[in-house]
């Protein structure tokens, strides 16, 4: 009996001893985030200039021509009398992340994306491209040569390219006009959310915070709000940024539910530490139908009126493999992987066995099917 699964794509790890009893500790840094702490998304529409005939076809991209005539209208170049059939020119759009705090002056990365034909955006520069929120605000501008790590080189009769060469970025492309409202030191209440909800979480986190404050501070400052919120009371002389650092510097130990996430396009299978299963028997087998067309040639006998003809050839045959009946159970992942591991099975037939043993109510964990 096969005792291993790794050539077959798939991995269960046996050795799982210390995982299997006990949690290790994480920051709380790590877990968490401040609440209202956060990026903010800007889209911009702009042109990136000085491609070498692999921008737009004004043609087929109508849009870009529109922008080209009023870009240059607005340098006191008009141009709308005539028909442009330039390729040095593209249409994109170009977004970025405002990351929280940031001040008026600060740079950050932009991503150029192309809109029309243009074949590719490398040795091109983005004109000066204003970036606006969901408030339709502006709040920064991009402007710059664009990185392209993918290329396309098309002849005549091949074409090769690599990643793709129609998208690119411009780090510290884009200049901070307009701040974000709103001020960390002026919140007496601060929240923590947690990345992954978990009531045994959030309590952990409460409980480490409170015994730090009680002997930094000499008093209690956390209080668990519900699975995903904790709520702190920032002491009136610490700074709401040293406060959180020191919070975020504590270790405590996460907790989650017990879940098994499968993803039958690939395979994969994840099995959580908390994951047991009750005693059940197990039997796996595969019936295989194998059907094969082929053709004879029917000769007709000598200085005989028939005619030569094709003849089809249907073979068909089944072929099932035998199955053993197992008893499989676990307390913890340890066992649960070492019984999976001793049947021997593909992939294919690990998913068919825990969505047969969920089904039967053994399966002591959240499925989750991807």
């Amino acid at each position: 009996m096969r005792r291993t699964l790794a050539a077959l794509g798939f991995l269960l790890l046996t050795c799982l001893p210390a995982l299997a009893g006990s949690s290790a500790s994480v920051r709380i840094k790590d877990i968490t985030a401040v609440q209202g702490v956060r990026q903010n998304q800007l889209i911009g529409y702009g042109l990136v200039v000085g491609l070498n005939g692999t921008g737009d076809s004004l043609r087929n991209a109508p849009f870009t021509e529109q922008s080209l005539q009023s870009m240059l209208d607005q340098m006191g170049v008009n141009i709308r009398s005539t028909n442009a059939r330039t390729r040095n020119i593209a249409a994109v759009l170009v977004t970025a992340d405002l990351p929280p705090f940031a001040g008026n002056g600060s740079r950050i990365d932009v991503t150029v994306s192309s809109l029309g034909d243009a074949t590719s955006l490398s040795g091109g520069s983005l004109v000066m491209t204003p970036l606006s929120g969901a408030d339709t605000l502006v709040y920064a501008v991009a402007q710059g040569p664009v990185q392209v790590s993918g290329f396309s080189v098309t002849g005549r009769a091949e074409s090769v390219s690599q990643n793709v060469p129609t998208t690119g970025r411009i780090p510290n492309g884009a200049l901070v006009e307009r701040e974000v409202a709103g001020m960390l030191d002026d919140e007496q209440m601060l929240v923590l959310e947690l990345r992954n909800p978990d009531f045994t979480t959030a309590v952990r986190i409460a409980d480490t915070i409170n015994a730090f404050a009680t002997e930094r501070y000499g008093r209690q400052v956390a209080r668990e709000q519900d699975l995903r919120t904790v709520v702190l009371q920032r002491p009136r002389n610490v700074g709401a940024a040293r406060f959180l650092a020191e919070v975020g510097e504590l270790y405590t130990e996460a907790d989650g539910p017990a879940r098994v996430v499968i993803d039958e396009r690939t395979g994969t299978v994840v099995i959580g530490r908390d994951v047991q299963i009750h005693t059940v028997a197990v039997s796996h087998g595969s019936l295989t139908v194998r059907i094969t067309e082929g053709a004879n040639v029917s000769q007709p006998e000598p200085f005989s009126d028939g005619r030569t003809v094709v003849v089809p050839d249907t073979l068909v045959s089944v072929n099932q493999e035998g199955a053993n009946l197992a008893i499989m159970g676990g307390t913890n992942l340890e066992t649960l992987v070492r019984g999976l591991n001793m049947m021997g099975l593909k992939p294919t037939g690990i998913i068919a066995i825990l969505q047969a043993i969920k089904t039967s109510g053994a399966l002591q964990a959240e499925l989750v099917v991807q």
